[in-house]
């Protein structure tokens, strides 16, 4: 048996791939021993930072659509609690994110030969805050945009709701990968 195993790492070894099993162990052991913080979603998080808050995103821009302020805001506390350790507190987390809407807006695209346009594109605007206790060189305040398309035969109150769920959880992803995933 074990003359098998020598004849097996020899192989191994002349491949390269014993060397780069070797290097994957030292690596996993290593960010053991140190409190490495990575996650198969690409989120790079101090394993200091144990809580986030999200605030209500009110909706402040000129067309408001009822619900859109608390969807998006739904949408973004589950991206962060879904995609990371994180547990998230009404208040004062280690990570804050805080904004508002600041625009819902719809404008026809791809017009006709007879200047009627085929469709139509639902456009959505938020500006965050975010913060962060323990590394305030991580906080930031941006803009974030996203908008989806739909046959302008179609009236908007037909489709809005699902736009809207695609649109949050773009915005929620682009405000996740900004705040949490360094690459």
């Amino acid at each position: 048996m074990e003359s098998k195993v020598n004849t097996r790492l020899k192989k191994l070894s002349k491949t390269g791939m014993f060397h780069s099993l070797a290097v994957l162990a030292a690596i996993g052991s290593l960010c053991l021993f140190q409190a490495c913080s990575y996650s198969f979603t690409g989120a790079s998080i101090s394993p200091t930072v144990k809580t986030i808050s999200v605030s209500y995103l009110p909706n402040q821009a000129l067309l408001v659509q009822p619900s859109l302020g608390r969807k998006l805001t739904e949408a973004i506390r589950d991206k962060f609690t879904s995609q990371s350790s994180l547990v998230l507190v009404g208040s004062n987390g280690d990570l804050n994110i805080a904004g508002e809407i600041t625009g819902y807006t719809t404008e026809p695209i791809a017009i006709t030969g007879n200047q009627q346009a085929a469709m139509q594109r639902l456009k959505i605007t938020v500006n965050i805050r975010f913060t962060n206790k323990q590394d305030s060189k991580q906080d930031f305040e941006t803009s974030f945009s996203r908008y989806k398309e739909y046959n302008a035969a179609q009236r908007l109150a037909d489709v809005e709701e699902s736009l809207i769920d695609l649109i949050n959880e773009e915005l929620a992803q682009d405000i996740f990968n900004k705040a949490v995933v360094n690459w």
